[in-house]
């Protein structure tokens, strides 16, 4: 029998390949970027362009340049009120399927440069930038694979190229991107080549989020939820796996403010969303470990409708309503270790860890008296992976701890609303980690007029 010696190169591949046939989604960590895009939660889509003047949502790229002839841009309203909503980041819609660009291309005379707008001498892109950062918000960009209007689609080759050219556009003159946006809408049939793509970003922004479908593309950073009902309806993993690949890439749950449009529309007041239904938004993605888009649309003379600037408010301040009084904090609950004080202080950037090896463990809290509440928000310090498998929120009633809440993933965030219950000692049990776990916030609210006790 022959006996073969492996070189020490050959014998390091085999090691690595033994390694990666062996990975795990518990062995998936997120990049720094990754968690730092998760913390900010809530963002804006903006749409803008020929659909609005033309009463609809679909562009076919015939609609004249002349079309696009808003009387009064503000896109520092826009940005005011997406503050006031919450939300952390705005990505706009520089070029939608119908090919019409917002910012001056040198790749295409079908944009604001041949627009009656500013003597097409505007840049909707630039100010719409310097909007956001002034107001203390990111900035991103969606730039539509699919071009209606665009000869050179006719020839894949020629159209990356094409393609390539407006991304170098976007990603060299408008500061640092938050994120790119990716939508596969039309594009059944037609492969892009998605690797070229997002090398040539990654020259120029590096810490750029790409977001995209699973199905579109399979090295993206961030992942479509599947729907735009603005719910996250299964537990929530940040590790997908696609064909034995798994890559980190946590969900943003993208929904228009206006039910069924992205654009604005004239007389549609009645399609917006109620306060009611955006707290339910928020509770279903933001409070399901996930991100929320929400699809804010200017009218015809470049401006937000005063009802949707008002609505973007009060959601804002429901929000705040709801989750700004943590009964835990008010209430000066005590923990029941010294180390568990970091999962209960009010602040995401401190962290509690779980002995380290364990696969199960406990975060306590006893009031000085009884106090009622509807609600919890646990928060995973991801740095790590997600660890969490199973958990539960339990009240000590009666001299035995009773279940309140059984669920699977925490993640980020996750936000568990029950019928009211008062106790005195409550925990949240983790039932079943695939190694110590990390808390970054376990907080209890009631949703009463004053946010605290009836």
């Amino acid at each position: 029998m022959k006996t073969f010696l492996l070189s020490p190169l050959s014998a390091a591949v085999l090691a690595l390949a033994a390694s990666v046939s062996a990975q795990n989604a518990i062995d998936i960590k997120p990049s720094p970027q990754q968690t730092a895009w998760q913390d900010l939660e809530i963002g804006v889509i903006i749409h803008f362009g020929t659909n609005t003047f033309l009463d609809r949502e679909w562009g076919d790229g015939t609609a004249g340049p002349k079309v696009f002839n808003p009387s009064n841009v503000d896109t520092d309203q826009w940005m005011k009120a997406v503050k006031a909503a919450g939300a952390k980041y705005a990505v706009l819609v520089a070029k939608h399927h119908d090919g019409f660009t917002l910012w001056p291309s040198e790749q295409t005379d079908y944009g604001v440069k041949s627009s009656p707008w500013m003597n097409g001498k505007g840049d909707l892109v630039r100010m719409a930038a310097d909007s956001a950062r002034a107001n203390g918000l990111k900035f991103g960009v969606y730039l539509s694979p699919w071009d209606r209007h665009e000869p050179k689609y006719k020839d894949p080759k020629a159209y990356d190229e094409y393609y390539l050219k407006q991304l170098d556009e976007l990603s060299t003159h408008y500061g640092d991107l938050i994120e790119f946006w990716l939508d596969g809408a039309g594009s059944a049939g037609r492969k892009y080549d998605f690797d070229s793509i997002i090398d040539e970003l990654r020259t120029y922004q590096p810490n750029t989020m790409v977001f995209a479908d699973v199905a579109l593309f399979k090295y993206a950073d961030l992942r479509w939820v599947g729907t735009e009902s603005g719910s996250i309806s299964y537990e929530d993993w940040n590790v997908i796996d696609r064909a034995g690949y798994l890559r980190w890439r946590p969900i943003e749950a993208d929904t228009p403010l206006h039910k069924l449009h992205w654009f604005w529309h004239p007389n549609d007041e009645a399609t917006l969303k109620s306060v009611s239904e955006l707290v339910e938004v928020y509770n279903n993605t933001v409070g399901h470990g996930g991100q929320l888009m929400l699809g804010i649309a200017p009218d015809n003379t470049g401006r937000l409708p005063e009802a949707d600037v008002m609505r973007l408010k009060e959601f804002g301040d429901a929000i705040k309503r709801l989750y700004s009084h943590n009964l835990i904090v008010d209430e000066h609950a005590k923990p029941a270790s010294a180390d568990e004080s970091a999962a209960i202080d009010n602040d995401p950037e401190t962290f509690w860890s779980s002995p380290p090896g364990s696969h199960h463990a406990t975060v306590e809290v006893t009031f000085a008296k009884p106090v009622t509440f509807d609600r919890a928000l646990s928060m995973e310090w991801l740095n790590d992976g997600q660890h969490i498998q199973k958990y539960a929120i339990e009240i000590y009633k009666d001299g035995a701890w009773q279940r309140i809440v059984e669920a699977q993933a925490i993640g980020h965030k996750k936000i568990d609303i029950f019928r009211p219950v008062t106790a005195q000692r409550v925990r949240l049990n983790l039932l079943s980690t695939t190694s110590e776990a990390h808390i970054r916030e376990f907080q209890l609210f009631s949703d009463n007029p004053d946010g605290r006790r009836p």
